[in-house]
């Protein structure tokens, strides 16, 4: 039986939309979003009808009939700790993305976009492998906070579809390896894989800064701006997630004018540029004891790895660990197809929150 799938990942700066019939991908297409598209969007939820109306125009330019599809699955978001795997849109997982009590992330976007579309048809929307999937082994999730337990944010879906793909081309399986993933994006992530499972990982808050996160930061430092009367709380969230590291620093959140403005002999640019490379490094390194530094490879992927300036730097500093595979971009649309086809062939059995 031919399975026609929508999958749908909402990021930062972009939507990506891809077509599958069974395994085969039919057309892929990312729109890229400037902040010009989102001025008038103070929250992340106000960008759903902008976004949905990008999905239909892309829809009528590839000449797909809504009625021709049998699922649609979008990206999983920042959601309360969740199983790796599919879930069903329903009701009560949409009411916690509109709650307004997750942190903000476009990703939160993906199971509301794929239910508009799904539901006037009579068809299933999913989310898959959410970015709050929690694999944790009891002793990572201690903290220094009694009340306080520590679980998986990073990115899962393109983290394990990438470990997939390396393991693949070994001719090994994705669960004989240990992995130490680092996803390079808008937000940075990395995860260490034990076996198939991320059992740690350091959140895009709680490491390196990227593009436009400031990543981890002294705490006390963010108790005396919380508490300074100069910003509110969005304000202060706005400024973590968006408005912060390479974006706060150089006016842009795009590593390509960056490495333009440090061709042109940006001193400046040149020194924010290395320094997160610096800091991914630096996470990497603070994985590493978790399987007492028994790491079969290091992948670098998503975007940022295109870039051979950056990926060498962070190479350089972390190859005596483990041999540094380069995986740039990301397979995540064909991971969410395939993830959504496993449940519509009776595969596997999404759980519902």
């Amino acid at each position: 039986m031919i399975f026609t799938i929508l999958a749908i990942n909402p990021g930062s700066t972009s939507t990506k939309l891809a077509l599958y019939r069974n395994e085969t991908l039919v057309f892929s297409e990312q729109a890229e979003h400037s902040d010009k598209d989102f001025a008038g969007s103070t929250e992340v939820l106000d960008q759903l009808d902008y976004r949905l109306e990008v999905i239909h125009s892309i829809l009528r330019k590839h000449q797909i009939a809504l009625n021709e599809l049998d699922a649609v699955v979008g990206r999983g978001g920042l959601l309360p700790p969740v199983k790796a795997g599919g879930y069903l849109v329903n009701e009560s997982l949409k009411d916690i993305i509109k709650s307004g009590t997750l942190s903000p992330h476009a990703s939160n976007l993906g199971a509301l976009l794929a239910d508009n579309i799904a539901a006037p048809l009579g068809i299933p929307a999913y989310i898959y492998d959410s970015v709050s999937s929690d694999e944790f082994k009891e002793i990572a999730m201690i903290t220094g906070i009694p009340e306080y337990l520590r679980h998986s944010q990073c990115h899962v879906l393109n983290s394990k579809a990438m470990g997939r793909k390396v393991a693949a081309q070994l001719g090994k399986q994705y669960e004989e390896l240990n992995l130490i993933v680092a996803h390079l994006g808008g937000g940075i992530s990395i995860g260490i894989h034990e076996k198939g499972r991320i059992v740690d990982a350091i959140g895009d808050d709680a490491g390196p800064f990227s593009p436009e996160r400031t990543g981890s930061l002294p705490l006390l430092y963010i108790v005396d701006l919380c508490y300074s009367g100069l910003y509110t709380k969005k304000e202060m969230t706005r400024k973590i997630r968006g408005l912060g590291g390479i974006k706060a620093h150089l006016g842009t959140h795009d590593c390509r004018v960056v490495e333009q403005m440090i061709a042109n002999g940006n001193e400046k640019a040149k020194l924010v540029y290395e320094a997160e490379a610096y800091q991914i490094a630096k996470g990497i390194g603070e994985l590493a004891p978790v399987l007492d530094g028994a790491i079969d490879y290091i992948i670098l992927t998503g975007g940022i790895a295109y870039s051979k300036m950056m990926t060498e730097m962070i190479k350089k500093r972390v190859a005596f660990i483990a041999p540094v595979i380069i995986m740039p971009g990301e397979m995540e649309m064909e991971a969410l197809s395939l993830g959504a086809l496993r449940i519509l062939r009776g595969e596997e059995t999404p759980s519902m929150f």
